[in-house]
């Protein structure tokens, strides 16, 4: 085996600033080079039997390289699978040729050696445990849940199946400023997805799922199958309702995408560029009072979490709304620079590219109402459970998506709705946040408790 081969097995960090050293060597003015490598597992049971099996492992390298210029940087980069010698140097040679015929750019660059850094500790994000069970158990536990959610209610006919997923992951980084950094991280989940037969003879399905670094830290297959089988029967017989304005709740796992725009509207990518409605909004008050949005990248076992970001700097807490006043955007290095500002530690990136901005575990601090409680406080409403299409507009906010879910009266769920839309204006609905739910819990890198939005309109018959 080749010595650049050995590295590559045993010492990705060390490969990563071998990496950096020949490009700067080849002439480039400053080098990042993402080294990443991982195993993925997952399975599927439908009605019982095996349907797909996919095990795989992967592994690839990012080179970005930058030449200085008169009026800022040229910068190109490449990636490649290929960790022969032969391999890295056509990698080298090809993300410097590319860089010699881009255009400068004056805000290009990497950040000043002094912002550099990392969180020590551990952060809880690898777990061996995760690939510790035989293929049988793990298919078993696919099997389990769809056994729940099939046993669940005769009404259940039927089962686009269930599944567990595991993976693992490293990550290696390292530039020409002397920042070298390495982490691991794993994952795993079970789900169901059961399809359900109505008097009408029309079939709904839903799903439910457990995710978490560690097979420890998972949900009973049972539970979710018994979920998922709830989520679907409460979707049948579902009715229309008229065209009409009325307080909208969104459960926990569909407000998060309202939190995901304001991420979306406060990234640095979308204020440079004046396509954002929150673009020059920095200090004033665009939520309700009771609204305060975080981005916390340093949270202990955090689906989001991560020891530094995508170009070196050290992972950390940034509160984006308080008390509904937009504080902070959201800025990698690049953004940050555009703006005249400081990057706030959210560069994200692939092997290839420049960086871009990304979350790290974003959420809607809870409030002091039990979900039960805002439910009882509506006398007519919708609870939405599910909500279709992208038709959200971050320059001006409009919001207008498909919806279904349960209708409410008299503080009560009374039946499934479906086939409604709803709409509003993002600018507006942050405002009109009624109520928060004391029922935060993180079932990705995004959450919300529940939320109540009032003054939307619900189009239907």
């Amino acid at each position: 085996m080749s010595s650049v081969s050995q590295l590559a097995a045993n010492d990705l960090q060390q490969l990563a600033t071998d990496i950096v050293t020949k490009a700067v060597k080849a002439g480039a003015s400053d080098a990042e080079v993402t080294i990443r490598e991982g195993d993925e597992f997952s399975t599927t049971v439908r009605m019982g039997e095996v349907e797909t099996l996919k095990e795989s492992g992967s592994r690839g390298m990012g080179l970005r390289v930058l030449i200085a210029t008169p009026n800022g940087h040229r910068v190109a980069s490449t990636s490649s699978s290929d960790f022969t010698p032969e391999g890295v140097e056509h990698l080298v040679n090809g993300a410097l040729a590319l860089a010699r015929v881009t255009s400068e750019d004056p805000f290009a660059g990497l950040a000043d050696t002094s912002e550099f850094g990392k969180l020590e500790g551990d952060l809880q994000l690898y777990h061996e445990d995760v690939y510790s069970l035989p293929t049988a158990e793990r298919i078993d536990l696919a099997r389990r849940a769809e056994a729940a959610a099939l046993a669940a209610d005769t009404r259940i006919t039927n089962s686009d199946g269930g599944n567990f997923d595991a993976t693992t992951g490293r990550k290696a980084f390292a530039n020409s400023r002397g920042f070298t950094g390495e982490y691991r991280a794993s994952s795993c989940s079970i789900s169901a997805t059961p399809i359900a037969l109505g008097k009408n003879g029309e079939m709904q399905r839903d799903y439910w799922y457990t995710y978490a670094r560690s097979l420890k830290k998972l949900e009973t297959p049972e539970s979710v199958g018994a979920e998922a089988a709830r989520r679907t029967l409460r979707r049948l017989d579902a009715r229309r309702v008229k065209t009409q304005q009325a307080p909208i709740i969104f459960a926990p796992e569909i407000a998060r995408s309202l939190i995901g725009s304001i991420f979306e509207a406060a990234s640095g990518d979308a204020i440079y560029r004046g396509a954002s409605f929150l673009a020059g909004r920095l200090g004033e008050k665009i939520a309700a009072s009771s609204v305060t949005v975080i981005d916390d990248h340093t949270i202990v076992g955090g689906f989001g979490t991560s020891p530094f970001d995508g170009e070196g700097l050290p992972s950390r807490r940034t509160v984006v709304v308080e008390r509904g006043v937009l504080t902070n955007y959201l800025l990698n290095t690049y953004t940050a620079r555009k703006l005249g500002m400081k990057s706030t530690g959210n560069a994200s990136r692939g092997l290839a590219g420049n960086p871009g901005t990304g979350a790290g575990n974003l959420f809607l601090v809870e409030g002091s109402t039990p979900p039960e409680e805002i439910l009882r406080n509506v006398q007519s409403g919708l609870y939405v459970t599910e909500l279709m299409g992208q038709g959200v507009n971050m320059v001006t906010g409009d919001y207008s998506r498909g919806a279904s879910g349960q209708w409410i009266e008299n503080g009560e769920l009374t039946y499934a709705v479906q086939e409604i839309t709803i709409a509003g204006n993002l600018q507006q609905m942050y405002q009109n946040i009624t109520a928060i739910g004391s029922d935060l819990e993180f079932r990705g890198s995004v959450a919300s408790p529940t939320l109540r939005i009032d003054g939307m309109t619900i189009a239907g018959e």
